[in-house]
């Protein structure tokens, strides 16, 4: 399921001939955190591919959401296909431009070494949440997709009381698979590709059922950029098998184009 670095190169270079840009671009990115360990992979294969270079601005997708809405702008938005519909609707993202390129789950983690949890079933996953010391996940006043739906989903299970003393939270736009290494939480719970970009956890499972959320990711071109051929290149590029490959290896399922 691979693509040569040469095809990726002639693709671009089509582009360029079919738009007339002829020089490299530097390319503004504004991107979720949740696809970061995958980007900053494929980052010097497109570059190296394509020419351009890619200038990446990290966060989740809420906080960008609102940066954007506050004035900034972005050749490319890299966010949930949630947050970049809501950007089309308001102007902030060409309309058509937008596509899926891939999408992650949750995952639930540990030290590594550590005595594993079951979460094999609701009941025991909600056993296990009860038993632990402390757990991590992401503030969800921060917006971020995990933490708003792991607070929804503790309070499905009707324990989201019984969980606010032993809850510790990462920085904005953080990691909670750190806290899991420094031992600051015994347990984490966040998006797959994220909490598997950390060394010195190990992931135990994702939670069963309904209990975990999927989060579709997409990528569009900013209203005011100045690189339109480039941002289109780069969009395409995160719909190559080659990208796909990568996302497999990150937690993130490929979505087709």
């Amino acid at each position: 399921m691979t693509i040569s670095l040469a095809r990726v190169a002639a693709v671009s270079a089509l582009l360029m001939v079919q738009t007339g840009l002829v020089v490299a671009a530097d390319i503004k990115v504004f991107s979720t955190v949740g696809v970061q360990a995958a980007l900053e992979e494929l980052t010097p294969k497109f570059e190296k591919a394509s020419g351009h270079k890619l200038n990446i601005t990290w966060a989740t997708a809420a906080v960008l959401v609102k940066r954007i809405q506050a004035g900034e702008t972005a050749d490319v938005l890299v966010l949930t296909k949630q947050s970049l519909d809501a950007m089309v609707k308001e102007g902030k993202a060409i309309p058509g431009s937008n596509v899926n390129f891939s999408s992650s789950g949750m995952a639930v983690v540990v030290k590594q070494g550590a005595a594993k949890f079951d979460i094999s079933t609701p009941e025991a996953y909600k056993q296990t949440l009860l038993k632990v010391r402390t757990i991590a996940y992401s503030n969800p006043a921060f917006g971020g997709a995990s933490g708003v739906f792991f607070v929804k989903s503790l309070e499905r299970m009707g324990i989201a009381d019984a969980m606010k003393d032993k809850t510790k939270y990462p920085p904005a736009s953080g990691n909670a698979a750190n806290l899991v290494v420094s031992g600051e939480a015994e347990l984490a719970v966040q998006q797959e590709p994220e909490v598997m970009a950390v060394t010195g956890v190990d992931v135990i499972g994702v939670p069963p059922g309904d209990l975990n959320n999927i989060t579709t990711y997409a990528a569009g071109v900013g209203p005011d950029t100045k690189e339109p051929n480039a941002a289109k290149a780069l969009i395409m590029f995160l719909q190559s098998r080659e990208a796909a490959t990568v996302y497999m290896a990150r937690g993130l399922k490929p979505e087709a184009p």
